[in-house]
């Protein structure tokens, strides 16, 4: 009888190897008909799996960089702009650098807001300390953009 147990059990044993590796055949989309052929299949599918995973983290990482990146927006107002800013991560010193840009571009600010906690905000009022009008809203936002990216 223990002889009869081991032969059932065998056969349960390769029973349920049979309908595993028929699922397995059907997730990898196999047209393999022996085992050995399934299981190389399988590795394959798994290999292009992994790639595409691959893929995909450098595709989410390209996104929140791009989301990461400033966002910078001017508006040309009758004596000058209102410059909106906007950073994810705030970092010491943008403050300044930007400002900086302000002024060697020839603006005054006139007027500002700024946020320095976790991310970074600042909306100002600049007016051009001249009487040149030879600075125009994309100049202003070229600016800052390139002070934000000196920044440390």
């Amino acid at each position: 009888m223990g002889r009869d147990k081991a032969m059932v059990s065998r056969e349960q044993k390769r029973a349920i190897l049979h309908e595993k590796l028929q699922v397995l055949r059907s997730v990898t989309h196999s047209r393999a008909g022996n085992n050995m052929s399934i299981i190389a299949d399988a590795s394959t599918y798994i290999k292009d799996l992994r790639q595409k995973i691959a893929r995909l983290n450098q595709e989410i990482a390209s996104a929140e960089d791009a989301d990461n990146s400033p966002l910078v927006s001017v508006e040309a107002l009758e004596t000058g702009f209102l410059i909106n800013v906007f950073v994810d991560n705030s970092s010491p010193g943008l403050l300044a650098s930007i400002l900086e840009a302000f002024d060697h571009l020839g603006l005054t600010v006139l007027e500002a807001r700024a946020s320095c906690s976790g991310s970074f905000r600042l909306e100002a009022v600049g007016g051009e300390a001249g009487d040149e009008g030879l600075i125009n809203a994309y100049a202003v936002e070229q600016a800052v953009v390139q002070a934000i990216r000196n920044c440390p």
